[in-house]
C-alpha cells in the first residue's frame, strides 16, 4: 500500500524533465515533445483560444490507438506575446533545454518568420496555426515551414472581386509597418493593377496612426483597406472617429480574424468611448479565411465543426466572443492532427530503415526529411475543412465576406478564388442606401448663353441688319441726287455693308455647345472672326477715311479746283481697300498658322444644395488659339 501511495503521488507530480521517465514507464508510451509558442497577449492574442484547442487535439490524438500507438505527444509551450524579441528568448529555451523537440509550432507571423528561418539549422519542421504573412511562402528562405493558416494574400482576390462588384476603381490603404502587412499590400497592389484599379494613396504607421488617418481625410480617400493587428485597429478607428472618416461616404476593408467585439474591448491606449468606436466601425467589410468547416460532416477526429466549437467553448468557460484567436482555434486543432498524422506516417517509414522517432536529434536530418515528406503529403478532413498543403507549405481555403451591421457581423458572401466563384447573399446594407462612390464625383456643367438674351439680341441684330439694307437701298436708289453724290455714296455703301456684317456676327457669337456639335466649333469660330473683323474694317475704315480726307481737303489753302482734285473717289476707295486687305491678310495667316479652336475655361468647383456627395465644375466654351493675345494685338 505504501508503494501504491508513493506511485500515485509520483504520478500526480508527473512534471517535465524530472518525472518524464517515470510517467513514460507507467503509460508504456514514449513521449514526443512539440515546442509551441502561443501569443497570449500582444498584437494578436490568438493563444487564448488556440492553446486550449491544441490541448484538446493532443488529448484526442493520444487517446487514439491507431495513431502513434507507441508514443504520446506532449506540448511544451511559452507565451510569445506576438513579439519577436520574446520569441527569440523562448526559442532559445526550447532548443537548449531538454527534452528534444521533434517539431515547432509558432503562432503569429512575425514570430513564425523568426522561428522558421532559424529552424532549418536544427533540422526542425515548423508548423504554424496562425501565420498569414505571404513572405512565409518563400521556400528558399523557409524550407521546412508549413501552416494550416492560409496566406494573407488569399484575401486579395476577394477584395479585388468586391471592388469590381461595387464599381470602385480608386482605393486607398493604411497599414501597420510589419512584414506580413507590407507583403500583403505589395501583392494587393499587383492584383488591383491587373484589374484596372488604382491605389491612389498609401499610408503606413508603426504605432501611432494619427497622422496617416488625417492624411487619408485630406486626400479624400473613400474606399480604404486597413491592414493592422487588433490593438492597432482600435487606435486607428479612434482617430477615424475624430476625423469623421466614417459614414455613408466611406467603406473600410479590414481583416476578419479580430474578435467579434474587438471595438468594444477596453483599451487604455485610446481615448474614445465604446459608443464612439461603435459608430466609427459601422458598415465596414471584412474578408476572412474560412476556418471552420461550414458542412456538418465528421472528419479525422470524428467530430463535426459545431461539436468542436461547443466543446471548446465549454473548455474556455467564459464569453467566447472576447477570447483572442477563437476563429483560428480550428486551425490550431487541425495543426496538432496534421503533425500527429505526419509523425505516424514517418514512424512507419522509419521502421523500414531500422530507425525510430525517438532517434531524432538536431544534428541528423534523415528523420526530419521523412517528417517533411509526410507533412507535404498531408490530406485529411479536419474541423476547419479539408487540410492539404501546396508547394509552398500554405493551405488554400474559401474566403468569408462579412459586414458589420448594427454592431454585429453578418455574412454577406463567400468567394472561392480557385474557381473564381462569388456566392452572394444580397444582404449587404449601406448607410446611404447604396455603396458609396470611390471619390467625390465632379459633375461638369457648361455655362451657356442665356437663350432669352440670345433671342433678344438676335432680334435687335436682325432689325439692325434690316435697317442697314434699307439704308443701303436708299443710298443706291438716290445715288443721282447731288447731295448724295457729294457725300461719297460708295463709302456710305461700304459703311452700311460693314454694319451689316458686324451685326451678323451676333449670331455665331451666340452659338455654343447647346446648339452645335463640338466639331462645328472651328467653323463657328472662323465665322465670328471674319464677320466681326471685316465688318469693323468696312464700317470704321470707310467712316475714318471719309472724315480724314474731308479734314485734309478743307484744311488746305488751295483753291476750290485743287480741293475737288483732292477728293478724287479712287483715293478714298484705295485707302479702305488697303485697310480691308491688311485685315484679310492677317486673318488668313492667323487661320492657317494658328487657327481658332474650341477651348474650355474652368471655374471654381461649387457644392450643390443638399447633402449630395458631388461637386459641380462650371465650364465655359471659348474660341481661342495658342497665341491669341499676339494675334489680337496685331
Amino acid at each position: 500500500m505504501m508503494m501504491s501511495a508513493t506511485l500515485a503521488m509520483s504520478l500526480s507530480l508527473c512534471v517535465p524533465v524530472l518525472t518524464l521517465l517515470l510517467c513514460d514507464a507507467v503509460s508504456g508510451k514514449k513521449a514526443l515533445h512539440v515546442g509551441a509558442l502561443f501569443p497570449m497577449s500582444g498584437g494578436w492574442p490568438g493563444g487564448q483560444a488556440c492553446h486550449p484547442a491544441a490541448q484538446m487535439a493532443l488529448e484526442d490524438v493520444n487517446n487514439r490507438r491507431d495513431i502513434l500507438p507507441e508514443y504520446e505527444l506532449r506540448l511544451i509551450h511559452h507565451d510569445s506575446q506576438c513579439d519577436p524579441g520574446q520569441a527569440t528568448r523562448h526559442l532559445y529555451e526550447l532548443l537548449y533545454n531538454d527534452p528534444i523537440k521533434i517539431m515547432l509550432m509558432p503562432g503569429c507571423s512575425s514570430v513564425s518568420t523568426l522561428v522558421a528561418e532559424a529552424a532549418r539549422m536544427w533540422h526542425l519542421i515548423v508548423l504554424s496555426y496562425g501565420s498569414s504573412s505571404p513572405a512565409l511562402s518563400n521556400r528558399q528562405r523557409f524550407p521546412t515551414f508549413f501552416r494550416t493558416h492560409p496566406s494573407a494574400t488569399l484575401h486579395n482576390p476577394t477584395r479585388v472581386q468586391l471592388f469590381k462588384k461595387w464599381g470602385w476603381t480608386k482605393i486607398a490603404t493604411i497599414q501597420q509597418t510589419t512584414e506580413v502587412f507590407t507583403s500583403t499590400l505589395d501583392d494587393l497592389e499587383e492584383r488591383v493593377k491587373e484589374a484596372g484599379i488604382e491605389i491612389t494613396f498609401r499610408q503606413s504607421f508603426f504605432s501611432d496612426p494619427t497622422v496617416p488617418v488625417k492624411n487619408l481625410k485630406r486626400q479624400d480617400a473613400r474606399i480604404i483597406v486597413g491592414l493592422f493587428y487588433e490593438t492597432e485597429a482600435r487606435k486607428v478607428f479612434c482617430e477615424v472617429y475624430k476625423e469623421r472618416l466614417f459614414g455613408k461616404k466611406y467603406v473600410w476593408f479590414l481583416i476578419g480574424w479580430y474578435a467579434d467585439n474587438w471595438f468594444k474591448t477596453p483599451d487604455p491606449a485610446i481615448n474614445c468611448t465604446v459608443e464612439e468606436m461603435t459608430r466609427a466601425v459601422e458598415g465596414h467589410v471584412t474578408t476572412e479565411i474560412v476556418m471552420l468547416n461550414p458542412e456538418n460532416t465528421r472528419g479525422i477526429s470524428n467530430m463535426t465543426s459545431q461539436e468542436f466549437m461547443e466543446k471548446l467553448q465549454k473548455r474556455l468557460g467564459k464569453d467566447p466572443e472576447g477570447v483572442g484567436g477563437l476563429q483560428e482555434a480550428p486551425l490550431a486543432y487541425d495543426a496538432i492532427w496534421a503533425l500527429a498524422l505526419a509523425l505516424n506516417k514517418t514512424a512507419y517509414e522509419l521502421s523500414k530503415k531500422g530507425l525510430r522517432l525517438e532517434d531524432f536529434n538536431y544534428n541528423n536530418d534523415n528523420i526530419s526529411r521523412e517528417i517533411y515528406k509526410a507533412m507535404n503529403s498531408s490530406s485529411f478532413d479536419g474541423v476547419s475543412g479539408h487540410v492539404v498543403f501546396d508547394a509552398s507549405g500554405s493551405r488554400m481555403a474559401w474566403t468569408l465576406i462579412e459586414q458589420l451591421q448594427g454592431g454585429l457581423y453578418k455574412k454577406i458572401g463567400y468567394y472561392d478564388s480557385t474557381k473564381d466563384n462569388l456566392s452572394w447573399y444580397n444582404n449587404d446594407k449601406w448607410i446611404g442606401g447604396s455603396p458609396p462612390a470611390d471619390h467625390t464625383k465632379v459633375i461638369i456643367t457648361f455655362r451657356y448663353v442665356s437663350q432669352k438674351l440670345f433671342i433678344s439680341v438676335s432680334v435687335l441684330a436682325g432689325l439692325g441688319i434690316l435697317l442697314g439694307f434699307v439704308c443701303l437701298s436708299f443710298n443706291i436708289y438716290n445715288s443721282h441726287v447731288r447731295y448724295i453724290q457729294n457725300s461719297q455714296p460708295h463709302l456710305n455703301d461700304m459703311t452700311a455693308a460693314g454694319c451689316i456684317l458686324a451685326l451678323a456676327a451676333v449670331f455665331p457669337l451666340g452659338l455654343d455647345g447647346l446648339h452645335i456639335e463640338t466639331w462645328h466649333f472651328p467653323l463657328v469660330c472662323q465665322a465670328r472672326l471674319w464677320l466681326l473683323g471685316l465688318g469693323f474694317s468696312l464700317a470704321y475704315g470707310s467712316m475714318f477715311t471719309k472724315i480724314w480726307w474731308i479734314h485734309t481737303a478743307f484744311t488746305k489753302k488751295e483753291d476750290k479746283k485743287e480741293r475737288r482734285k483732292t477728293l478724287e473717289p479712287w483715293k478714298l476707295y484705295s485707302t479702305v481697300g488697303l485697310l480691308l486687305g491688311l485685315d484679310v491678310i492677317t486673318f488668313g495667316i492667323w487661320q492657317i498658322v494658328d487657327p481658332l479652336q474650341r477651348s474650355i475655361e474652368e471655374f471654381t468647383k461649387e457644392e450643390p444644395r443638399g447633402d449630395l456627395d458631388v461637386l459641380i465644375l462650371p465650364q465655359l466654351e471659348h474660341c481661342s488659339s495658342v497665341k491669341m493675345n499676339t494675334w489680337l494685338g496685331e
